[in-house]
């Protein structure tokens, strides 16, 4: 649904399953914060009783400070300016490729980043979400998956279960504490089921055009007759405008193994925050897989954002400045809400 502010911006209205009756949920292109009444539940306590304390206060001053900073530099260089990028590090371990990541300490709670198939940390999301994370002093980490960008392997070796347990090593052992879950696409399948593996390391999830179970379904869609010549190939190749040479090639025995991690035949046991932000014009994976993602999530503080114009990458100035602005919400709810 679309409507027009006073200054004839567009007004975006998300679906909400943790919002009050009579509380709907707006982004605006530009703005910070979302969250407006329709109409006032009758228990509604007046704004000076429902005051934050001074220290809380302050505390949120100062982060929106640090975020109006970010802002305007973004608007001043683009998308893809860093200040100071990190350096690329490896982890070692034992009988495995080397994974690539880039990490900088800071606060509590970290910001994790997944990229999606066949892309890398490199990318203008993961680079985006890294000056912001410097600009708020929270720590925040970014990697290539094995086969992947900078990491050690063979990519047309991997499985999604490969690239599973990288991201479970990265959160025993590359972060401190519960992390805020950033995936891309599939990096937001694998952010599914890193986060039902380890529930404990995850204190919120942001999917950005979600995949989940995708390539499953898509494949079992097809008619017998393209099955049959995938199975004899041992490949499927797939047009998207966003590879490189206008597709991506999966192997059979990916298909195969991706059967194994499907996340949307039951109830997610999942019991922390969940926003998911999908463009109505993604042309790879269709936005109601966001949608029946949130209808199998347990947790009732679940936003569903959906991007009138936004496409498959969420790239856009606008994308990115939603993406960030969500994640900035949900470091307040858990820095200041407890």
């Amino acid at each position: 649904m679309k409507k027009k502010s006073k200054e004839g911006q567009d007004v975006q209205i998300s679906l909400l399953k943790n919002h009050h009756p009579g509380c709907r949920c707006i982004s605006i292109l530009g703005e910070r914060r979302s969250s407006i009444p329709a109409k006032p539940p009758p228990d509604a306590k007046h704004p000076i009783v429902m005051a934050l304390s001074s220290s809380t206060t302050l505390l949120r001053c100062t982060r929106r400070l640090a975020s109006n900073a970010w802002n305007a530099m973004l608007s001043a260089q683009g998308s893809t300016a860093v200040r100071q990028k990190s350096t690329i590090q490896y982890a070692t371990r034992p009988d495995l490729p080397r994974l690539a990541y880039r990490k900088i300490a800071g606060k509590s709670p970290g910001v994790l980043f997944l990229p999606g198939f066949a892309s890398n940390m490199g990318g203008q999301k993961a680079e985006a979400l890294e000056e912001f994370c410097q600009s708020l002093g929270h720590a925040y980490l970014r990697f290539d998956y094995t086969g992947c960008g900078s990491s050690e392997g063979n990519m047309a070796e991997c499985t999604l279960g490969t690239w599973k347990k990288d991201v479970l090593y990265v959160l025993d052992e590359l972060v401190d504490g519960p992390q805020i879950l950033v995936g891309s696409s599939m990096g937001a399948w694998l952010m599914l089921l890193a986060s039902l593996a380890r529930p404990e390391k995850v204190a919120a999830l942001v999917g950005i055009s979600t995949a989940a179970d995708h390539t499953v379904t898509a494949f079992n869609a097809l008619p017998i007759e393209a099955k049959k010549e995938i199975e004899e190939k041992g490949e499927w190749t797939v047009p998207s405008r966003h590879a490189e040479g206008g597709h991506v090639t999966l192997s059979l025995d990916f298909l195969k193994e991706a059967e194994n991690h499907r996340v949307l035949q039951s109830p997610l046991p999942l019991a922390c925050p969940v926003r998911l932000i999908h463009g109505l014009k993604d042309a790879d994976v269709p936005w109601h897989i966001s949608m029946q993602v949130a209808e199998r999530v347990l947790s009732n503080d679940v936003d569903v954002i959906l991007r009138k114009h936004g496409q498959h990458r969420m790239t856009e100035k606008d994308d990115i400045k939603l993406i960030v602005y969500t994640i900035d919400d949900l470091i307040d709810k858990l820095t200041t809400m407890g």
